[in-house]
């Protein structure tokens, strides 16, 4: 008889799928608000809706081409809120809002 490896089993990993079994990208409900904390060294803050209700954010949340740092607390902006039964809701794809002129 032949010799193994030790450890060795004989079967070959499956082909991976490219790029085929990712998740949706979890998208929410479009809304605004304006931010009332940013916690800047923990790169997270707090948008208020309209009804008075406080959404979590990261800055890992914003729209590309929106800086954490250039936020400011009273920045009106628009997000996409994600009821996350799990770790509550969160604002996605966070956006500053421009100036009406």
């Amino acid at each position: 008889m032949g010799e193994r490896a030790r450890g060795a089993v004989g079967k070959t990993a499956p082909a991976r799928t490219v790029a085929g079994n990712r998740p949706p990208e979890r998208r929410g409900i479009p809304n605004t608000g304006r931010i009332v904390t940013l916690l800047i060294g923990q790169g997270h803050g707090f948008v208020r809706l309209a009804s008075g209700r406080e959404v979590f954010f990261h800055r890992g949340d914003l729209q590309e081409g929106t800086s954490f740092n250039a936020l400011e607390v009273g920045d009106r902006v628009t997000f996409e809120l994600l009821e996350d039964h799990v770790s509550g809701p969160r604002a996605l794809c966070i956006e500053r809002r421009r100036a009406r002129r």
